[in-house]
């Protein structure tokens, strides 16, 4: 089950070669995008109306699109314009034409009623092109339902285990609770963790004689934004582990916005950028965070990928809980509920219908 009235990340908008047409798969469904001659997005259904044939194969003719099995023309609005030999082109024969936004370095594509979309509820991510950061950027494909990578991103506990050779975590993320906070679309997770560390901090992530501090939004339907900073030895204690304020400067400090994205039921991808404020060595420093994030990252997609396996053999029925999932069970319940709303006035068609 998927929200469909949420915008989805498609992809980098690097990603999206102008005066080219290019495929992606969103919650099962096959979507051709394409930029017009003003720059403005266009979002349709990547199957010819006639055989099926996949438009991502066919050709831009100015801002239209013509399918390359037999030749039918299509509007950037959907509606087919142009049938070879045949005059008359029924008033029905529209593809469906999705909402495409550009923000924050990603193309978003909403998936659900177009009269609902509204750019508005399209994540704060920060933009690969903002000049207050300097980021890397990079993605991964997941043999694995989508909610279990949005699970593994709610319960940091896992950086105990997975992560001690990348992250450098220490047990303090296993034995100790964030503060959960709800939001309207989401929920915050806030954490610090002091010194002493049993475990050698990376030098580029935290210093060692310091505490640190993570505070990130994870918002509908799959997107974290997330700050980390680190603060003097003593700072958590002084602050009763209360976040720290805003004019309080930190030692260090990395954001990163990362998303995911259903592909099929079985299938998902995860876009994730990462790195420093802006400033000398702010490259460098960045290059170095990706290559942490790689080896992390590759740790995640492999328990994840075993997880899924095991999943879809045995089903997740009698799966324990415990306190570490608060915060990817609040979460699943807004999830939950709205896609529960969104079925009811199918539901009560189908009811009227089967009268």
């Amino acid at each position: 089950m998927y929200l469909r009235n949420c915008w989805y990340v498609a992809g980098w908008n690097y990603e999206f070669e102008a005066g080219a047409l290019t495929a992606r798969t969103l919650l099962n469904e096959p979507i051709v995008f394409y930029r017009k001659a003003d720059g403005g997005w266009v979002a349709l259904a990547d199957r010819c109306l006639h055989r099926f044939a996949p438009l991502s194969r066919g050709r831009l003719e100015g801002d239209d699109l013509r399918c390359l099995y037999h030749g039918l023309k299509f509007a950037p609005d959907g509606r087919c314009i142009e049938i070879p030999g045949q005059d008359a082109v029924p008033e029905t024969a529209c593809l469906k034409r999705y909402p495409v936004a550009e923000k924050h370095s990603w193309v978003w594509v909403w998936m659900g009623d177009p009269a609902l979309a509204d750019e508005d509820l399209i994540p704060p991510a920060i933009g690969l092109d903002d000049p207050a950061w300097t980021f890397g950027s990079g993605q991964l494909d997941y043999e694995a339902n989508y909610r279990l990578i949005n699970d593994n991103l709610l319960d940091f506990t896992h950086l105990t285990y997975v992560h001690a050779n990348s992250f450098g975590a220490g047990p303090e993320w296993a034995y100790t609770r964030p503060n959960i906070t709800r939001l309207d679309r989401g929920v915050r997770v806030e954490r610090w963790v002091e010194q002493p560390n049993s475990v050698k901090s990376r030098p580029a992530m935290r210093p060692d004689e310091a505490d640190g501090y993570t505070a990130y939004d994870f918002l509908l339907p799959g997107v974290l934004l997330m700050r980390s900073a680190s603060y003097p030895k003593g700072t958590a204690a002084a602050l009763d582990r209360k976040p720290p304020p805003a004019d309080m400067a930190p030692l260090t400090q990395t954001f990163t916005s990362q998303a995911v994205t259903p592909i099929t039921d079985e299938t998902s991808r995860y876009f994730f950028s990462w790195g420093p404020p802006a400033g000398e060595g702010s490259r460098e420093l960045a290059d170095t965070l990706m290559g942490i994030a790689g080896q992390a990252f590759a740790e995640d997609k492999a328990i994840i990928e075993a997880q899924a396996a095991v999943i879809r053999r045995t089903g997740e029925a009698g799966m324990m809980a415990t306190t570490a999932d608060a915060a990817l069970f609040q979460f699943r319940r807004i999830m939950d509920r709205l896609i529960a709303a969104e079925a009811e006035p199918a539901r009560s068609l189908a009811a009227v219908t089967d009268r």
